[in-house]
C-alpha cells in the first residue's frame, strides 16, 4: 500500500466537555490487548499548535507512520473546541460544569484527560509538540510526573515570553483587545459556500509555494466563528500566560527533550534559542538549517516528519 493510500481514522469525542478531533494512524480502536493480540507498547501523540486544528498535521503524522514501518501508532488531538464538529454534535456537553474549557490551562487538563481516558498507563509515549503545544508538553510532564515518555519532541517552541516576541508584539493588541472585531466578518464569511471558502483559503496562502491540500481542508474550520473564537481566545492568554521559561521543568526532564529552533522563527527568535542553548549546553537543543517555517505544516511536513523519523530510528526505537 502508497503512502497516499495509508488509511486514517477520524473521529469526533467529548473530551472534558468539550467537542474534539482525534485522527489516529494504525490502531485505532484501542491500545488494550485483546484476544490474544499484540497491541503496540508506543505510541506517538502529536499536540497541535494554535490553532489547533488535527487536519494540519495529517500528511505529518502519515510520513511519520509510514517512516517508522507502520510499527507504532500515531495520533493526533486537537485543542478542545479548535475543530468543527459533525451535524447533530454540540461544541460542549450540555451537562459540562468545567466551566472555562477552552482556556489555555484547561487544554492542559484536555490533554491529560484524554491520555487518562484512552492510553493505558503502561503505554510508552512518543510525544511531539509544535508552537504552544510545546508548552502544554511540559506542563503535562511536569503535572503528572509518572507519564511514561520516552522523548518528548518540540517543534518551533513557544515556552517563554511570546507577549515579547516579534510576532507578539503584532498579535497581543489583536488577540487580547480587538478579536471580537472579527467575529462579525467571520460570522458572515460562514455562510459562503465550501468551494469559495476554499478559494479564500488558497488566495491567502498564495505566497506559499506548495501549500499542503490537507492544511487547505484543516483551514475551513476557522471560517465557524465558535472555532475561530476559540483559538483567538487561548491565543490572548498564551500572550499573558506564557512567561518565563519553565528552566526547573526542563532540567528535570532534560534528557527525555528535543528542542528544534526556527532561524527566522518571529515567535521564538533566535535570541531565545542562544539562550536556552546556553542555560542547558548539555541540552539536544538544535536550530533548523533547513529554512522550514514556523508554520511548518503548510508546507514542509514531510520534511519535518522525515527528519524526526531519522532523529528516532537513529536514537531510540531502531
Amino acid at each position: 500500500m502508497s503512502e497516499d493510500h495509508i488509511p486514517v481514522h477520524k473521529e469526533f469525542i467529548y473530551c472534558s466537555g468539550a467537542a474534539t478531533e482525534v485522527l489516529k494512524f494504525g490502531p485505532w480502536k484501542n491500545l488494550q490487548k485483546t484476544n490474544g493480540e499484540i497491541q503496540p507498547k508506543l505510541l506517538i501523540l502529536v499536540i497541535p499548535g494554535n490553532p489547533g486544528i488535527v487536519g494540519f498535521y495529517k500528511t505529518f503524522m502519515q510520513t511519520l507512520y509510514c517512516g517508522l514501518d507502520r510499527q507504532y501508532p500515531v495520533w493526533a488531538i486537537s485543542h478542545a473546541g479548535h475543530c468543527s464538529p459533525p451535524q447533530g454534535m454540540d461544541m460542549t456537553k450540555e451537562t459540562n460544569e468545567a466551566g472555562d474549557v477552552f482556556g489555555l490551562a484547561a487544554q492542559i487538563d484536555h490533554k491529560l484527560f484524554f491520555l487518562k481516558m484512552n492510553v493505558p498507563d503502561n503505554m510508552t509515549l512518543i510525544l511531539i509538540g509544535h508552537s504552544i503545544g510545546c508548552y502544554i508538553i511540559l506542563e503535562m510532564m511536569k503535572r503528572v510526573v509518572n507519564l511514561k515518555v520516552l522523548k518528548s519532541i518540540l517543534l518551533f517552541p513557544t515556552i517563554e515570553r511570546m507577549a515579547q516576541s516579534p510576532q507578539g508584539k503584532i498579535m497581543t493588541p489583536l488577540l487580547c483587545s480587538l478579536r471580537y472585531v472579527f467575529y462579525i466578518p467571520l460570522y458572515l464569511l460562514s455562510f459562503l459556500p465550501e468551494n469559495i471558502k476554499t478559494t479564500l483559503v488558497r488566495v491567502i496562502l498564495h505566497g506559499i509555494k506548495s501549500v499542503d491540500q490537507a492544511s487547505v481542508e484543516a483551514a475551513l474550520n476557522l471560517f465557524r466563528v465558535d472555532c475561530a473564537a476559540n483559538a483567538m481566545y487561548m491565543g490572548s492568554q498564551e500572550m499573558v500566560k506564557v512567561l518565563e521559561r519553565d528552566n526547573e521543568a526542563i532540567k528535570q526532564h532534560l534528557s527525555k527533550l528535543i528542542f528544534y529552533y526556527g532561524a527566522t522563527d518571529n515567535w521564538c527568535p533566535v535570541q531565545y534559542y542562544e539562550e536556552i542553548k546556553k542555560e542547558f549546553p548539555e541540552g539536544y537543543i538544535l536550530l533548523c538549517e533547513k529554512g522550514f517555517r514556523h508554520a511548518f505544516v503548510l508546507d514542509s511536513s514531510k520534511e519535518v516528519a522525515t527528519m524526526i523519523v531519522h532523529w528516532l530510528k537513529k536514537r531510540l526505537i531502531s
